[in-house]
């Protein structure tokens, strides 16, 4: 008879060089892909997006600023331009003046896992190339942003216990194979930092404001929280969750269509709704007064209503 054989697990300095040999992988390649950003009033980082000198960088860090410095790895310097910028979503994008490195590879938040490795990469406190490492701490995170008098979350925040500082906001968050899946946005507190999601919403956005310089945005005055479909319901649409609406703001477009408070909403634009990211995925400016289907579950029915959303004011 054959016994069971055990399984042999790394040494403990093993599994220690393995994890050093990733960080240290991932930090040679993403040190070259952030640069260090220096404005009239304040400074953070950028990760250069493409192989047209356009960086990324957040819409907190340039603020109201039309110009600046960039300074990458190596140490060349160049001036740059704010293309646009989006409060909304703490992103900006930038062109810099003349050639830039080889530009970073992004990944999918969308896949990212609790405990998965993050290597963060910024100049915190002006120390430039500055790398910590550690794991996602948490996804789904939910952080309040604001534009003037509009107010907006970003849905599925990164939560990391990668050490970031003030001025590591602009900076990559990358994963064990060297791609950007965040911008890294906020220090939340010891051993907290935030950072907004990439993802085919970011990638949207970016590619809108190198386009048009903004975004604009459909209005449709509902505020929600994800809930679970009850089992009939579910077994018979396949879906398990949907939005339920807490308050419909008076006299914007949910409310003129009918939406109420209690509302399960299963659909927007025939697309399932899991989450306020999934009615946000809806409400780029194409929507804007344009008739845009909403199914929602009321009492145990089934109910079609059409919204026409407005315009997303900034101020």
């Amino acid at each position: 008879m054959s016994e069971d054989l055990e399984p042999v697990l790394p040494t403990e300095a093993e599994a220690l060089d393995a994890y050093s040999r990733t960080v240290s992988a991932v930090a040679a390649t993403i040190t070259q892909q952030v640069a260090a950003v220096r404005l009239d009033q304040g400074s953070g980082s950028a990760v250069i997006f493409d192989e047209l000198s356009s960086l990324i960088t957040n819409a907190h860090v340039v603020g109201s600023a039309r110009s600046g410095t960039v300074t990458f790895a190596d140490g060349a310097e160049a001036g740059f331009v704010v293309v646009g910028r989006d409060a909304l979503s703490d992103l900006a994008v930038l062109q810099v003046d003349g050639e830039t490195p080889p530009p970073a590879r992004f990944g999918d938040a969308d896949r990212l896992v609790v405990g998965q490795l993050v290597v963060a990469v910024g100049n915190p406190l002006g120390l430039a190339g500055s790398v910590t490492a550690g794991v996602v701490s948490a996804l789904g995170r939910a952080l309040p942003v604001r534009q003037g008098r509009t107010g907006r979350v970003i849905e599925n925040v990164i939560q990391t216990d990668a050490a970031l500082n003030p001025g590591n906001s602009g900076g990559a968050l990358a994963d064990s194979a060297g791609r950007v899946v965040g911008i890294n946005t906020a220090v939340a507190g010891f051993g907290l930092g935030l950072a907004v999601p990439v993802n085919a919403t970011t990638l949207r956005i970016i590619h809108t404001l190198l386009a048009d310089g903004r975004v604009r945005r459909a209005y449709l005055g509902v505020v929600g929280v994800p809930a679970p479909l009850p089992d009939d319901v579910a077994d018979r649409t396949g879906q398990r969750a949907g939005l339920r609406v807490v308050e419909v703001v008076a006299g914007g477009p949910a409310a003129r269509a009918g939406l109420r408070a209690g509302d399960l909403v299963l659909t927007v634009g025939r697309v399932q709704v899991h989450d306020a990211q999934g009615i946000q995925r809806q409400l780029f400016g194409e929507a804007i007064g344009l008739d845009l289907p909403i199914t929602v579950l009321r009492n145990g029915a089934m109910v079609d209503v059409y919204a026409v959303p407005t315009e997303l004011s900034a101020g």
